[in-house]
């Protein structure tokens, strides 16, 4: 196949893919659908000066790859392309329960991203957080990675090895780190009484195993004479919109949790059913940046129904319903075709997280630096045990119980 031959395929398959994401706009107006070509025309036109004028002859092939996980990122950070080997593979593997390291993920300016690490997993302990940045796995470098993939090359057989390359937040340096995968376990629910009968729930994971755990955690607070409640939600990341819409009803008797709607899918609400909640005790909800999916519908509902004052930091933003569109040349993309919207200001949490009444920043981590002003590295302990939450220091907590009208 000759050079321009090549160009021309990759060209009109970039713009193919192109009008399957934005397509429907094509659908609203002769105004919409003549500004997608124009898009999609300048588009064309970049690909070809890369094509002629760049200083070396370009693989058309990584331009393509990069321009569409370019392109699905800018509108959905946990999106993929796969390639049709690739997406064999992770059909493969989807379903199967296997091997990990215990990091959550999202794209972040190209590269891969950490929306946390769960506690006691290799990556839990070995001291990765939300903001942390994948450089490469296995020494394949993560920019224009697709998600998915990079998904599929953190997990394998318990006891095997993966080594990653990695930007910690506070340490620019790149540090290598190799991680021993794992069956990882979600963190069960804790709780305690604080001063002034205030309840403290401390949740780390939700699943619905977990929501029970919630529901039980709660109930025992109660009976042990609590008054008044702090939930916190901080680095609560995994669980599903469905674990989320059901921790919210313990504490909603009425009104509306949250809605999905997307182009193609058609509005659900999700309203509060009265015999599910457990209590209706005055509460707090403790939130930042490592809060994500099921925990920010709980937020965003108790919130906007006035149910709960919200403190700390904005959440991640993770929402979402998402599906694998295939090709015709067995590639396929992994998107999002639907958003959990908070219930009365209509905002999808996906694009705008949820934003506190009350904001409230947690401790920085502390970082010492040697005689010639570079910075010492912290070991995983260290990190870990500066990260730990303090529930009798802990300014968050303190700003919690100070809204809860609680004297100190």
């Amino acid at each position: 196949m000759s050079s321009r031959i090549k160009y021309l395929v990759v060209s009109t398959s970039t713009c193919l893919t192109l009008l399957l994401v934005i397509g429907t706009v094509l659908g609203k107006g002769a105004s919409s659908a003549d500004d997608t070509l124009k898009h999609i025309g300048v588009f064309s036109d970049v690909v070809a000066h890369i094509k002629s004028e760049y200083v070396e002859e370009p693989d058309m092939k990584s331009v393509t790859l990069g321009a569409l996980n370019g392109l699905l990122e800018a509108i959905d950070p946990f999106a993929s392309y796969l390639n049709a080997d690739q997406y064999k593979e992770y059909l493969k593997t989807k379903d199967v329960k296997r091997a990990e390291i215990g990091l959550v993920l999202s794209k972040k300016f190209g590269y891969v991203g950490v929306v946390g690490a769960i506690t006691n997993s290799p990556a839990g302990k070995a001291g990765f957080t939300t903001g942390d940045m994948i450089e490469s796995i296995k020494g394949i470098a993560t920019r224009d990675m697709p998600l998915a993939y990079a998904n599929m090359l953190m997990q394998g057989d318990s006891g095997s090895t993966v080594e990653l390359s990695v930007v910690r937040v506070r340490q620019p340096e790149p540090q290598t780190v190799k991680l021993t995968r794992a069956n990882v376990t979600l963190p069960p629910v804790e709780s305690k009484m604080l001063a002034a009968q205030v309840g403290y729930v401390n949740i780390d994971a939700l699943s619905p195993a977990l929501v029970k755990e919630v529901a039980a955690a709660i109930n025992k607070l109660q009976k042990e004479g609590a008054q008044k409640l702090v939930v916190d939600l901080r680095n609560c990341f995994t669980g599903s919109p469905e674990d989320g819409i059901a921790m919210a009803n313990l504490f909603l008797s009425k009104g509306r949790i949250t809605y999905l709607q997307g182009q193609r899918v058609t509005r659900q609400n999700f309203d509060a059913a009265p015999e599910k909640a457990i209590t209706a005790l005055p509460t707090a909800i403790l939130t930042n940046r490592g809060t994500a999916n099921a925990a920010e519908i709980v937020a965003s509902a108790l919130m906007e129904n006035n149910r709960a004052q919200v403190v700390g930091e904005r959440t991640y933003g993770d929402a979402a319903q998402r599906k694998a569109i295939t090709m015709d040349d067995g590639s396929a993309i992994i998107l999002s075709v639907a958003k959990y919207y908070t219930p009365n200001s209509g905002k999808a949490i996906q694009d705008t997280g949820v934003v506190p009444g009350t904001q409230a920043a947690e401790a920085e981590v502390q970082i010492d630096y040697d005689d010639n002003g570079e910075p010492i590295p912290l070991t995983p302990e260290q990190i870990q045990q500066q990260r730990g939450k303090k529930t009798e220091d802990d300014p968050v907590v303190k700003k919690a119980l100070e809204v809860l009208g609680v004297k100190a």
